[in-house]
């Protein structure tokens, strides 16, 4: 956000800029050109708002300014530019007015679109630097699913019992494991993750983590039942050890459970992907059912799904799941969407398949409720023409009859019917539907006074990710993500994305509502604001009672059919909140000080604080607060991260409050921080191609194959941390390196004369990218453009210039690199109007300029990767007839460079 806000408070764009601010993000490199603080920038805007504020001086000296932004006083010194708005008071004071982007309004159209196309690109440019500085598998795995939610694939964890009973229970999880791999390996419906826990009598652990599937099934054939003397085992320990973000070289220990009382809310938060697929393998009770609150808690922050197979007792040892713990277990798999299947040993292979359903990517759930006590019921539900591999699952004791839109009815009694094949294996029932199912309004009527489930789920491109939201006031007001459950009392805020076929904005949202799943069934009214490009504020009021579910129906513009989706987590409001923001990194050695805020809009009285970190360093706290209601209450928490922790070592800290007497009116908040050494390497490492051998490429690419090229460069980090990692960002040949330790570390490429660019990422250890870029394509021709619209308000300039503000003219032209090597940048050489245009990596760019008549001429540059620069140069000359047109296209060849 701190990166796009130069784009919309600065005068960067009204400078004539389209490209990102490449020193912003360098801190070896100068701020140049800087409006000091006795330069006026901006003219006055006497109504508030006026086109053009900024001084025709600094337009014309390129100088950098921003604007100046008071909340409790309206001075500035003289002359200066302000931010703007309501919030702003200098905005009042002459030179009135701001120049602010953050929205648009009819003075800035222009601008403020220049400003959010260039934020864009600024911010895919930090992107990719993070994605190269992680790593692909990395960044894919962890840092996009943290920052955007971003997942390539499920990942799937087994949680298995490994005690002496359990050896059926291990070789069916061994085939299933076995059939994962080998049926989805290659395909995007490959795990991206794979995680075993397996867990005992005392203790549980150590968890194998891996991305290399052969990997986990070495570690999963190596599990072998043994011990377990006893009934209940530690299932929800071994949940929450899943949590843990792998290091190198962990290998886990067995702990006492009372150390997991401690430690289990830190374990469960901790860094995982969201979105994990749960498989929970036991035949015994769970003995450590105190983690049960933390581990729903786990569930809400991370929206994984846990299931149980649950295999009943075994004459060989003294086990027996009671109707209490096997509620426990349903408690937790309907809160995470997950379902708890019951078989007997001999049952469970046929019971399995529901992980190779759930196993899988783009997966969707389009309806699920619960019942208990049971009762006779219609659940109606639309599948939509974009769902594949629907599968209905119900569990519990039940006969139903499934109809289809055109009438016809399965029940029970048909195994294979014509609207699909079910299957009951224990209390489960799967029922999949024939590929050539019918869209539109289905129905499930169930029949039963014993609780049960239904579950309707199927992959599909059409889905939704949402967050719960509150508003926040000031200069920028907006929405933050709340962490933990929204506050009781009040409407809840929804922000929701939702996904299509042809992109979010080929979907229309009907409805967006939260639908308890158990009975009694409500359905909340909501109001949804459509903020474009598939985004929703969804405010919903009354908020239902209990435990609640997102509910979306819609429509898909693109097949015109009707949809509707759930969301598998469930969640439920409280009237404790608890407020701390992270501002900075811990040090090692240092006090890290945070404060926290914690209120409650229910009874007085005293509240219980509990704070746990995942790297056990040390801190202080309150241990209680004295709350009263409606009255916020701070306190400091202190961690001093030992000399010796390295750095780069992520922290999750878990801070949880809840009466001191028992009650339901709890509430936590999860706060992510890094312990890292103050950095003073600011540079990139340096790349210098020494030596290129492309003279046996032949000049007709059709000939490449035979033939090789290469090149020789000299990578250094002069001063700095020196380099961690090299890796190949584009191209498909070999690339081979000296040892990385050394001051001067040389690489040496070779690829075949069909790969004819070659991009390396080097990064040093505090993650500094520097990159190589060569290419052996034969290209000395620019960029070239073709006109392809110009238009005049009123069809021509004005001749007399003191109302050339008054009127506007815009054009569209193609920008094509031919056969070369593709654009590289576009910049205005001269100009003062709005520059947008298209991903540089299309084969046609498209370009289109507008500016006022007071400038009837534009100069476009566009550089390709070769270094040719291409130049497009239009004007308008206005005469008392009609408008005439004077285009040059000027092509400048400059000789082939490499660009590093």
């Amino acid at each position: 956000h701190t990166l796009q806000d130069f784009y919309s408070h600065s005068n960067w764009v009204e400078l004539g800029h389209v490209e990102p601010f490449r020193n912003l993000l360098r801190a070896d490199l100068p701020l140049e050109n800087l409006a000091d603080v006795d330069t006026p920038t901006c003219r006055d805007c006497e109504g508030g708002t006026c086109p053009d504020p900024i001084l025709p001086d600094i337009l014309w000296q390129k100088k950098l300014t921003s604007g100046y932004m008071g909340i409790f006083s309206e001075a500035k010194p003289k002359g200066k530019c302000s931010h703007g708005g309501a919030g702003d008071l200098t905005s009042t004071t002459v030179p009135r007015g701001g120049i602010h982007k953050d929205l648009p309004r009819p003075d800035n159209t222009a601008v403020y679109t220049q400003a959010v196309n260039t934020a864009l690109y600024a911010s895919l440019d930090l992107l990719e630097d993070v994605r190269a500085a992680a790593g692909d598998n990395d960044f894919l795995r962890y840092d996009a699913q943290m920052m955007m939610g971003i997942a390539r694939s499920s990942v799937v964890c087994f949680v298995i019992d490994t005690t002496g009973s359990m050896s059926d229970d291990i070789a069916e999880a061994r085939k299933v494991v076995h059939d994962i791999i080998d049926s989805k390996k290659g395909t995007q419906d490959e795990p991206s993750e794979y995680i075993l826990v397996p867990f005992n009598d005392p203790g549980f652990g150590p968890m194998i983590r891996t991305t290399d599937p052969e990997k986990m099934k070495k570690e999963i054939n190596a599990l072998r039942p043994a011990g377990g003397g006893d009934i209940p085992e530690m299932c929800l320990s071994g949940l929450q050890v899943e949590r843990t973000r792998p290091t190198a070289g962990s290998q886990g220990h067995l702990v006492g459970s009372t150390f997991y009382v401690r430690r289990s809310l830190q374990l469960a938060l901790t860094g995982a992907p969201a979105s994990s697929n749960i498989y929970v393998f036991t035949d015994a009770p769970a003995k450590d059912t105190y983690l049960k609150d933390t581990i729903v808690a786990l569930i809400r922050s991370t929206k994984s799904t846990v299931s149980f197979f649950l295999t009943g007792s075994s004459r060989r040892r003294r086990r027996s799941l009671t109707a209490s713990s096997i509620g426990d277990y349903e408690d937790l798999a309907l809160a995470s969407g997950g379902q708890t299947i019951r078989v007997s040993k001999a049952q469970l292979p046929q019971a399995t398949d529901i992980i190779l359903d759930t196993s899988t990517s783009a997966l969707v759930t389009v309806l699920q409720r619960a019942r208990s006590p049971g009762k006779e019921e219609t659940f109606p539900f639309v599948l939509d023409e974009t769902l594949k591999n629907i599968t209905i699952y119900i569990t519990g004791s039940v006969t139903f009859t499934l109809t289809n839109p055109s009438g016809s009815q399965q029940s029970q009694n048909e195994g294979t019917g014509k609207l699909g094949t079910a299957v009951k294996v224990g209390n489960l029932w799967r029922i999949r539907l024939a590929a050539d199912m019918e869209a539109g309004p289905w129905k499930m009527d169930i029949r039963s006074t014993q609780p049960y489930t239904l579950k309707v789920t199927g992959q599909s491109t059409i889905t939704f990710i949402y967050d719960f939201v509150e508003r926040f006031g000031g200069p920028h007001p907006g929405y933050a993500v709340i962490t933990g459950r929204p506050p009781a009392g009040q409407p809840a805020l929804l922000r929701l994305s939702v996904m299509g076929t042809k992109g979010p904005t080929s979907l229309s949202i009907k409805d967006a509502a939260l639908v308890t799943v158990s009975n009694p069934e409500t359905v909340s009214n909501s109001t949804v604001t459509d903020e474009r490009d598939g985004n929703f504020l969804v405010k919903v009021d009354p908020v239902p009672d209990g435990e609640f579910v997102v509910f979306v129906k819609g429509t898909d513009k693109a097949s015109n059919s009707e949809f509707q989706r759930q969301s598998t987590t469930q969640m439920s409001v409280s009237k404790v909140s608890i407020k701390a923001v992270v501002s900075s990194n811990a040090e090692p050695g240092k006090t890290f000080i945070l404060p926290f805020t914690v209120t409650t809009e229910g009874s007085d009285g005293t509240y219980k604080v509990t704070a746990i970190n995942d790297q056990k360093i040390p801190m202080t706290y309150p241990k209680s607060l004295t709350l009263t209601s409606g009255v916020p209450t701070t306190a400091n928490l202190t961690m001093t991260p030992p000399s010796t922790t390295a750095t780069g070592t992520d922290v999750t800290l878990t801070i949880d409050v809840k009466p001191s007497g028992g009650g339901a009116e709890t509430n936590y908040i999860v706060l992510r921080l890094s312990v890292v050494e103050k950095i003073t390497d600011f540079v990139a490492p340096a790349c210098n191609v020494h030596s290129v051998a492309a003279a046996a490429c032949p000049d007709d690419v059709s000939q490449c194959g035979p033939y090789k090229w290469g090149f020789k460069a000299n990578l250094t980090d002069t001063n700095g941390t020196g380099i961690d990692r090299i890796s190949l960002r584009q191209g498909t040949g070999n690339l081979t390196h000296s040892p990385l330790g050394d001051p001067l570390v040389q690489v040496q490429y070779e690829a075949s004369c069909c790969s004819q660019i070659a991009e390396l990422a080097v990064v040093d250890k505090v993650g500094n990218v520097g990159k190589c870029y060569q290419s052996i394509v034969k290209d000395f021709d620019p960029p070239g453009c073709q006109l392809v619209s110009l238009q005049v308000d009123d069809g021509k300039c004005p001749k007399d210039l003191t109302y050339c503000r008054n009127h506007k003219w815009a054009l569209t032209t193609n920008l094509t690199d031919g056969s070369g090597t593709g654009v590289a940048r576009i910049y205005l050489q001269h100009g003062d109007g709005s520059l947008l245009y298209s991903p540089l990596d299309a084969p046609v760019v498209e370009i289109q300029y507008q500016a006022t008549c007071c400038t009837q001429a534009v100069d476009i540059r566009a550089v390709d990767k070769a270094g040719n620069e291409g130049r497009c140069y239009y004007s308008v000359v206005s005469s008392a007839a009609s408008l005439t047109l004077s285009v040059w296209l000027c092509l400048l060849a400059t000789s082939l460079v490499a660009v590093l």
